[in-house]
């Protein structure tokens, strides 16, 4: 199991931003992936391991890489539902589970959430492309302090909001050896009120090590809402399966709170505790 690391946030914040081309991805700052993936393709960057999927045009290496540096559709999903109910983010700490680009956690940070932790498998994922995206994101304009507009040409400074940042947690490694991580650690940690959480259950193989994460890291009114195809060939994970792997283990409860039926039908689910 890959080990569980936190990822400071460096003093100097350009430099997160050094050599990232960025583009505007649903009203948001992102890093172009394919700059990324040319630094990984010249051995520059990141985890040895992840290099060879950017090679071989790989989405999933199970246990490897897997999949952090693509926006996958259902994130756009779980967006476009959080804008349109109006999600509440204030005041409240919320985890982006499997963030891969972060944008889902972005979306909370900018809507006044107390707290936003970021995770991914991967710590090459967290560090080129969430920590970037969430500082792009946490600039102002030194004259009115106000966000300024998404750039589409490379960044070369950014003057950064302290105050949103130190919201800010980042994490790579497994579900279960992060969960370990936070809940033993001194610092301070309040459980989430929120987890966002997208295309993460595709494989079947993970479903216990999701299933004890969410339970452990979930505040008691706490609420998951997971986004999802119905199916996901070539893994063989998808959303009856997990909704019945969740019903046997009878920890929560769940329900559909939005289908989508353009293309392959994906689904919306939200989570919470059952009754004791």
């Amino acid at each position: 199991l890959k080990a569980a690391k936190e990822h400071p946030v460096p003093e100097d914040t350009n430099q997160i931003l050094e050599n990232k081309t960025m583009e505007v991805v649903a009203g948001l700052h992102s890093v172009k992936v394919s700059t990324v993936e040319k630094l990984l393709l010249d051995g520059l960057r990141g985890e040895e391991l992840v290099s060879p999927s950017v090679s071989s045009h790989t989405d999933l290496i199970p246990g490897v890489y897997e999949g952090g540096l693509k926006i996958w559709e259902c994130t756009f999903d779980l967006m476009d539902y959080c804008s349109k109910t109006g999600m509440q983010f204030t005041d409240k700490t919320v985890l982006d589970l499997g963030c891969g680009a972060g944008l889902l956690g972005i979306v909370a940070l900018k809507g006044k959430a107390k707290e936003v932790h970021f995770q991914d498998y991967n710590s090459t994922v967290i560090e080129e492309i969430t920590l970037p995206n969430t500082v792009a994101n946490c600039r102002v304009d030194e004259d009115d302090g106000k966000s300024s507009k998404p750039p589409s040409k490379r960044l070369k400074k950014a003057k950064c909001s302290p105050d949103l940042l130190a919201k800010c947690r980042f994490f790579s490694g497994e579900w279960s050896k992060v969960s370990q991580l936070l809940l033993s650690s001194s610092k301070p940690f309040s459980k989430y009120d929120l987890i966002l959480t997208s295309e993460t259950i595709y494989n079947p193989d993970y479903y216990g090590a999701l299933h004890d994460a969410l339970s452990q890291l979930l505040a008691e009114h706490g609420r998951v809402y997971l986004a999802s195809k119905a199916h996901y060939f070539g893994v063989g994970g998808g959303v009856l399966l997990f909704e019945k792997f969740i019903e046997e283990r009878n920890v929560f409860r769940t329900n559909t709170v939005k289908i989508i039926d353009k293309g392959l039908k994906r689904f919306i689910i939200e989570m919470a505790f059952k009754p004791s």
